[in-house]
């Protein structure tokens, strides 16, 4: 008598990983501690409100220098998409204004 084999294993697995899932799920949108795999608890850490104003501030704070930077960024791009930009040209006339007796290496 053969009660499925293997895959009667994987299907016993499967439903208590996902059981553990679903537990957790709901234990953590009602805001009761986690469970680990090995029946451990992970408490919910609460924040106070002077944590979470710290938080905020540097937040802000953060944000105001990505500002600063994606500013910079948007100006370096104007210069090096510049029509005006000869960077690449003064480099190849460096190039080869090469002084006397010394030969390009290639």
């Amino acid at each position: 008598m053969s009660l499925g084999g293997p895959y009667l294993v994987l299907a016993i697995i499967a439903l208590c990983y996902g059981g553990w899932l679903i537990n957790n799920y709901i234990r953590a949108r009602h805001g009761y501690a986690l469970e680990d795999e090995w029946g451990g608890k992970t408490e919910r850490i609460e924040r106070s409100d002077q944590a979470l104003a710290e938080l905020r501030e540097e937040n802000k704070a953060l944000r105001k220098r990505l500002d600063a930077i994606e500013q910079r960024a948007a100006a370096l791009e104007t210069i090096v998409t510049d029509s005006g930009y000869t960077v690449a040209r003064e480099i190849d006339a460096l190039g080869a204004k090469q002084p006397a007796g010394q030969e390009a290496a290639q």
